[in-house]
């Protein structure tokens, strides 16, 4: 599979319970029409979204954000560029969005999703690699979790790893707002349109001879500007 025969974003069936026509062209274009269509006019009718900066690249890489709110991934696979999303797969957490046959097929659909264990600083192997090497962007949240109190936590190694090991770059993001909007423990955004920033930086990629802590190191200060500078902004 490659970017130029393939330019719609084919699902990821790693999870044995997700049928096979998950991974066929109709379904990606389903996904398009959904994310667009459907899930775009719903997240701006919820909240307020201002989008700052733009990808300098389309793929492959790891997009990588701070996690706060179940609003992130929707924000990411409709307010990132076409060109990005539609060879985007996003890592969800294999023990809650694939512990039941509706819910995998669902997140696989809407957002082409691929399953993380997420032990800590366990590097992510297998599906996310091939997926790489087939010309896709992995959209990943480093922490692992969704922040309990709106705090970043610190950031696992398995993004920085795949960055390392494959050699592609790392694309920031910070998000600001979302753990107002909807934080943990509620199933729908707070009522107001309340506002959400988020913040696009400049791709980062892992120098010669560069740990994978240290790129680690130097993902998270990435994220962790952008998204202070949305709450100076926003103060």
């Amino acid at each position: 599979m490659s970017a130029e025969r393939t330019p719609e974003p084919a699902p990821v069936a790693a999870a044995k319970r997700q049928p096979a026509w998950l991974e066929s062209r109709l379904a990606g274009l389903l996904r398009i029409v959904i994310q667009r269509g459907v899930l775009k006019p719903l997240v701006r009718y919820l909240i307020r979204v201002e989008v700052v900066g733009r990808p300098a690249a389309t793929g492959p890489m790891v997009v990588v954000a701070n996690h706060s709110s179940h609003l992130d991934a929707p924000l990411m696979v409709t307010f990132l560029p076409l060109a990005v999303t539609r060879r985007l797969a996003v890592g969800a957490a294999a023990d809650y969005f694939f512990d039941s046959k509706k819910r995998a097929i669902l997140t696989g659909l809407v957002f082409n999703a691929f399953p993380i264990d997420r032990g800590k600083n366990k590097p992510m192997r297998g599906t996310s690699g091939r997926l790489l090497d087939d010309g896709f962007s992995l959209l990943v949240f480093p922490e692992g979790t969704r922040s309990r109190d709106g705090l970043m936590g610190d950031f696992q190694l398995g993004a920085a790893a795949l960055c390392v090991s494959k050699g592609v770059p790392c694309l920031p993001i910070g998000i600001t707002g979302a753990y107002d909007a909807m934080p943990r423990g509620r199933n729908w955004p707070v009522p107001g349109r309340l506002p959400v920033r988020f913040a696009i930086g400049d791709p980062l990629t892992p120098g010669p001879g560069e740990s994978v802590p240290e790129f680690a190191v130097r993902m998270q200060a990435a994220v962790t500007a952008l998204h202070d500078q949305g709450v100076r902004d926003a103060g």
